[in-house]
């Protein structure tokens, strides 16, 4: 029986390596990886639908869930998860000391929708007391103009949200000091370049971050993967094989992460880290699987409710294909 040859638009992880060179092959397939920015990837995948198999939004796939409009079957494999406390940039210059000093000032996002800035809005309101209500908002592409929602959004009553002007960039804006921050997964420009009056909410941000986990035990989920709806109602068994490929492909780059005789990745000590990596967050520090991200998944898909973006709670469940949900135990 000849294979499914199917597309999978991934970004280029450890965790994905031996899905893209062919050392893991899920059972019935024939992958053509195509290696793309996250950015790229949501924007094709959410416009165009053109890939077979694509690393997908989180709060984009939650929002179409609740809406009953999701192209994707998710599985519940997670190749981007990221502490977010980091992503929060500000004008130095402009009293902003605390979270709380976030409150009345104007604020820049990519995506209002972006999944980063769903978990840190639900940070700073559930653990900082400040509400997306008490923020100006201001959409547009970090360094290139004109970006827009990938799929349409409606935000709670009482929030300002905005676009900046089409010829404008964020960047330039927290540069010159025509907003006070801005949210975004990538640092910006006017960050890595040092220019003046750009920081940091929280300079020192990872023991701020270990804290957060010590308290919440949440290390948040950034992307899942997405199968074409329709390719999944042709084949059923279709999630289980490309998720089992995924759990082994990750299991594949944990095993190279823990060589110390020569080093999978270029950092002087990255056994070290993955020591205390598993010292403060337990063995499986990257859990694939819906039950064992039940708790997380539950907390953003309400952040998302809160935040008017789903137009309800979505049960986690509904996320995944049920086939994923508890796989076959020898």
């Amino acid at each position: 029986m000849a294979k499914l040859k199917l597309s999978m638009a991934v970004s280029i992880y450890d965790r994905t390596a031996a899905l893209v060179d062919g050392r893991v092959q899920p059972e019935g397939c024939e992958l053509i990886p195509i290696l793309l920015s996250p950015e790229e990837t949501f924007h094709r995948a959410f416009g165009d639908r053109e890939f077979d198999i694509t690393e997908i939004s989180l709060s984009s796939h939650t929002l179409t869930t609740a809406r009953g409009d999701t192209q994707y079957v998710g599985i519940p494999a997670f190749p981007s998860r990221v502490f977010r406390h980091s992503g929060i940039y500000i004008r130095t210059d402009k009293g902003i000391k605390t979270p709380a000093d976030l409150k009345g000032k104007t604020i820049g996002l990519p995506e209002y929708q972006q999944t980063a800035n769903v978990w840190i809005r639900g940070i700073l309101e559930h653990e900082y007391g400040v509400k997306p209500s008490d923020i100006h908002w201001r959409t547009g592409g970090t360094e290139q103009p004109g970006r827009k929602e990938r799929t349409p959004i409606k935000v709670t009553e009482g929030v300002d949200l905005a676009a900046v002007p089409n010829d404008r960039t964020l960047n330039d804006m927290l540069e010159k000091g025509e907003i006070d921050g801005v949210l975004t997964p990538k640092e910006p420009p006017c960050f890595t370049e040092k220019k003046p009056n750009i920081g940091r909410l929280f300079p020192d941000y990872e023991p701020v971050e270990q804290e957060w986990f010590k308290k919440t035990g949440i290390f948040p989920i950034m992307h899942l993967v997405g199968i074409r709806r329709s390719l999944v109602e042709q084949h059923p068994w279709l999630p289980v094989s490309i998720y089992k490929a995924f759990i082994e492909s990750k299991k594949i780059a944990l095993e190279e992460l823990g060589l110390i005789g020569h080093l999978a990745v270029t950092l002087p000590w990255p056994v070290a880290a993955l020591d205390r990596a598993r010292k403060l967050m337990g063995e499986d520090f990257w859990p694939y699987g819906l039950e064992e991200n039940r708790k997380q998944l539950e907390v953003f898909t309400k952040y998302s409710y809160e935040q008017g973006l789903s137009s309800r709670i979505v049960p986690v469940d509904e996320l995944f294909a049920h086939s994923t949900h508890d796989l076959s135990k020898v």
